[in-house]
């Protein structure tokens, strides 16, 4: 996963813990968008080489008068991403930007829900997060189909274990199908409905 080209200020606090996606925003120079694209791409495979790193996507810009950069990663924890951040190596190309990139990037840090909701690929614009109840109603829809379904399965399967270890089972494997199958399914699917903006 990319590394975040932002500027050398420190790190946004974020409490939760688990998954946290970074979003950057970032506009390259006019005059050095092919430079800045090498210098992007040197910071992401530095990124890319620390614990944790979950994938990067990049939204380049559709016009070039416009050059304005959108770097969507993620790190499996808080901890995970704090060591880049803090690592030397992006320091030294935080420094770099500076001769390809305008003003300070723009950041925002996501957990918990939102990482589920945070569009994974997209070749055009960023899609903006859903509205927390929107959230909640899908999550909770996924998870009683899950719980309802796949559970009892797993209890089934795991008969001989004790039920604390029968459980940690379903609940480990409900998360990772969550996380990889079901909620990047399930938002895309949905993803008009989750985007749409209330009218007034």
């Amino acid at each position: 996963m990319v590394g975040p080209p932002h500027d050398d200020k420190p790190p946004i606090s974020v409490d939760e813990e688990g998954p946290v996606t970074v979003i950057v925003t970032r506009r390259a120079k006019r005059d050095k968008i092919e430079q800045f694209e090498k210098w992007m791409d040197g910071i992401i495979h530095e990124a890319m080489k620390f614990e944790g790193h979950m994938g990067v996507n990049i939204i380049r810009p559709s016009e070039p008068s416009n050059p304005e950069y959108t770097i969507i990663f993620r790190f499996d924890n808080v901890e995970n991403l704090s060591k880049w951040e803090r690592s030397e190596i992006r320091k030294k190309w935080i420094k770099e930007s500076k001769y390809v990139a305008e003003g300070d990037a723009k950041i925002e840090k996501q957990t918990g829900l939102e990482f589920w909701f945070t569009p994974l690929r997209t070749n055009e614009q960023v899609v903006a997060i859903p509205p927390r109840y929107k959230m909640a109603v899908v999550t909770g829809a996924v998870v009683f189909v899950l719980i309802s379904t796949l559970l009892p399965q797993i209890r089934q399967l795991t008969v001989t274990l004790p039920a604390v270890l029968s459980t940690l089972v379903g609940v480990v494997i409900m998360v990772l199908l969550m996380t990889y199958v079901v909620m990047p399914t399930v938002t895309k699917l949905l993803r008009p409905w989750l985007s749409k903006k209330k009218l007034y």
